[in-house]
């Protein structure tokens, strides 16, 4: 699947990488595994500019209904339905929390146990990036937040985790990967110096980067997504820079992925459970 990443701006899509990505259809919905890169909601660069636009246009409808975005560049499951009369189930399902969204990561440093961080988000104000997030103390404009990081795999000085949200924050991941002092792989904002971010986004991405952040884009895959108490679940396969990293940088072997994936999958079910 090969996409321009040099510019600071979103790639577009072309029809051939969204049939590929479609994970499931039928007359009410359709599933994909977002390309990381792509965005989700419409811009001014035309329709095959984002993932809604495009997958509208492939589809020939008139309009279709977003049920829950991800960041550009995170990779994984994103559901749209057809109609307004699916997209309301749905989002309903989603607000009242009946439908769950699980992740996997990669995050510098070894991490040996669970961590769960809980407390409080907000705008950062120390930052140049006007839509930075921190962790910050209880305020009127702060919000809860809380995310529970479990670890699959140790190799080289990174580890291979699993990720459940309890809230669903800007950036919540990120910045909470960031505070306990295991910022994700490829991190351009929440890591180690936010000026690769301001650089990126006034000159797109250079490649000198790729010693120090290891990934052009942030190791976040947003692999499974819907009704996880019913087996109503729809699952994204992990992508192609995720599985280089692990096999490249961190010694991972592929065999090793399904049975790490069932021991994923229980953990996450344990957690969705206790909400």
């Amino acid at each position: 699947m090969k996409f321009s990443t040099q510019s600071n701006e979103a790639p577009l899509i072309n029809e051939e990488i969204l049939r590929s990505s479609i994970i499931f259809e039928d007359d009410d919905i359709v599933v994909v595994n977002k390309p990381g890169w792509f965005v989700c909601h419409p811009s001014k660069r035309g329709p095959w500019s984002s993932l809604v636009g495009a997958t509208r246009e492939l589809l020939g409808l008139d309009t279709i209904f977003l049920v829950g975005r991800l960041d550009r560049e995170t990779s994984g499951v994103v559901l749209m339905a057809k109609n307004q009369a699916a997209g309301r189930i749905w989002q309903k399902a989603l607000e009242q929390k009946q439908v769950k969204r699980t992740y996997l990561a990669i995050v510098e440093g070894e991490l040996n146990e669970e961590v769960q961080v809980a407390g409080f988000v907000g705008n950062d104000p120390d930052s140049k990036v006007f839509v930075k997030q921190r962790v910050t103390a209880k305020s009127r404009t702060s919000k809860k937040a809380e995310t529970r990081f479990f670890p699959l795999y140790c190799g080289q000085g990174y580890t291979f985790v699993s990720v459940v949200t309890k809230t669903g924050r800007k950036h919540q991941i990120r910045l909470h990967a960031q505070s306990i002092g295991f910022p994700l792989v490829g991190e351009k904002l929440y890591g180690h110096d936010e000026s690769y971010y301001l650089n990126f986004c006034e000159s797109g991405w250079n490649s000198s980067w790729m010693d120090e952040l290891g990934m052009d884009r942030q190791a976040l895959h947003a692999r499974r997504f819907g009704y996880l108490d019913k087996d109503e679940i729809f699952e994204a396969e992990i992508p192609s820079d995720l599985m280089s990293f692990l096999e490249n940088r961190m010694n991972f072997q592929p065999n090793e992925m399904e049975k790490i994936l069932k021991e994923a999958n229980l953990w996450e079910n344990q957690q969705l459970v206790l909400e």
